[in-house]
């Protein structure tokens, strides 16, 4: 059995353990921020430091990281590569490392994943379902030939697109790097009980007061009243969730999605509505969920159960549970 079961069941029988009970936060007021950032609202909130100042350096990196990751930021890392017409750009030490992570994923998946979907994901719209419209198929075969995340190379502290064509988007996984650098601002400071919320990507600081595991809610795709499919006890972990409910519009009763085919340009249609993954990193979580969505149910669950300290939970389209091994007691 994996080693991610400990991690849930350990904060049941905390009662046994006194060092665990002091590693657990007990404040009974926590402190709580939220903001819009990465077109979506994040929350953050504190359940042993009574220190606002904290919120307030955590809500300062996310904007530091927006205008650093976001290809729509002028003067951004992204924004600098994509309008360097295939020049070298000097990049921040986060842009290159999570272009490197991207980069990986992208080489695990075989390129089902690839983080220079942008010029294919410039010709969607799903910001706005009611004015959303399918490209035009000559656009959308020109702005594919230009996918291949081979063509990005990295030299020292300067990469390139070698395609000035592509564009880079490392939307699948940006969210994720930024909760896992907000958690390490937090830890630094001796906070060991919080809950980083950036939408779809959620992240466990220790367990909540008095030693209880924070309750996750797996959303139910498409539910109007935003109900649970299922609610998971989370310590010390990464949750996050991909699913085709999430930004969409529909088209002569078709549902269009935002996570692309690689390969057609078109959303991926499979037997999925959601992917969620559990593991310590909220990096690659998000990119793993992605990838999973992608993948397929069958070879998704292959991937997850050759990886340590990872699980994940499938969602069919007929709204059917899958989990991996160690999530079926749950």
């Amino acid at each position: 059995m994996k080693h991610i079961i400990t991690r849930y069941t350990s904060c049941f029988f905390f009662i046994l353990s006194a060092l665990f009970l002091t590693a657990c936060a007990r404040n009974p007021e926590p402190v709580s921020r939220q903001g819009f950032y990465f077109d979506t609202v994040i929350r953050i909130t504190l359940y042993d430091a009574d220190k606002p100042e904290l919120l307030e350096h955590c809500f300062a990196l996310a904007e530091t990281y927006e205008n650093m990751l976001s290809k729509t930021k002028e003067n951004s890392d992204v924004w600098k590569l994509n309008h360097a017409g295939g020049a070298p750009v000097e990049l921040q030490e986060d842009t290159l490392r999570l272009l490197r992570t991207a980069l990986s994923y992208a080489e695990l998946t075989g390129g089902k994943i690839d983080p220079t979907i942008g010029s294919v994901n410039r010709l969607w719209n799903f910001t706005d379902p009611e004015a959303a419209m399918l490209p035009d198929p000559s656009s959308l075969t020109e702005a594919l030939a230009h996918v291949d995340y081979r063509r990005i190379t990295i030299e020292g502290s300067r990469a390139a697109l070698n395609d000035p064509g592509a564009e880079l988007d490392l939307g699948f996984i940006a969210k994720g790097y930024i909760a896992d650098r907000i958690k390490d601002y937090l830890v630094s400071q001796g906070v060991t009980s919080a809950l980083i919320n950036l939408g779809g990507n959620v992240l466990a600081i220790g367990c909540k007061p008095g030693g209880v595991p924070f309750q996750i809610g797996i959303q139910k795709p498409f539910a109007a009243d935003g109900s649970t499919a299922c609610v998971l006890p989370v310590t010390d972990l990464s949750v996050v969730s991909s699913g085709n409910y999430e930004r969409y519009f529909l088209k002569d009763g078709k549902i269009y999605h935002h996570i692309l085919d690689t390969e057609t340009g078109y959303p991926i249609w499979n037997n999925l509505s959601e992917v969620t993954v559990l593991c310590p990193s909220s990096t690659d979580g998000d990119a793993l969920s992605t990838a999973c969505f992608i993948l397929g149910a069958e070879k998704g669950m292959e991937l997850i159960e050759s990886l340590p300290d990872t699980e994940a939970l499938f969602i069919t389209s007929e709204g059917e549970i899958l989990r991996s091994g160690g999530l079926k007691t749950f």
